[in-house]
């Protein structure tokens, strides 16, 4: 088993995992339930999707050969106005997406342990792609549990809905 072609595989699969997580949340919002927050400082779901959006551009476009803080990011701009419309937020969560997709399907085991910079400090590339998954399972949480507040009690759960772990793991461990 090659340890380095698992990990990558693991990669991809926690990644398309959490972004499904995203998509679905944003499946039950509608145009203005992206722009709510429930503080003056707290971000909206279309604010943090312009920072995850942002923030993927930067780290993952031409990684292996520059600075994954690219100098056109303006990252505080990320927290500031954002998108007026879901399909405008969608099509940026899908940029970056697509974006990091591409990155992450030219590492291969050969090229693992490379090092690539993020703000001028040396990452090997397991550390870089350790450290923006993380980030990005970070946002969506907060994505979710602010697409949960905003539904209230017409959120459909994600995963196990309450009082249902017994029924799920009946029929998951059927004989």
């Amino acid at each position: 088993m090659d340890v380095h072609a698992d990990y990558l595989k693991s990669v991809l699969f926690e990644s398309r995992r959490y972004k499904s997580l995203g998509d679905k949340t944003f499946e039950q919002l509608d145009d203005s339930d992206i722009h709510r927050s429930f503080e003056s400082s707290g971000n909206s779901i279309a604010v943090i999707v312009k920072h995850l959006s942002g923030n993927m551009l930067s780290r993952w476009t031409n990684f292996l050969t520059e600075d994954g803080e690219k100098t056109y990011r303006d990252r505080d701009s990320e927290f500031e106005t954002s998108y007026i419309t879901k399909k405008e937020m969608i099509n940026a969560w899908e940029k970056g997406w697509n974006c990091y997709f591409n990155a992450i399907q030219e590492i291969h085991p050969g090229n693992l342990k490379n090092t690539i910079k993020i703000r001028s400090e040396q990452h090997t590339l397991t550390q870089a792609i350790n450290r923006q998954l993380t980030h990005y399972s970070y946002h969506i949480g907060q994505i979710v549990l602010l697409g949960k507040a905003v539904k209230g009690g017409k959120w459909i759960s994600l995963s196990i809905p309450k009082g249902q772990s017994k029924a799920f793991n009946k029929a998951k461990f059927k004989d």
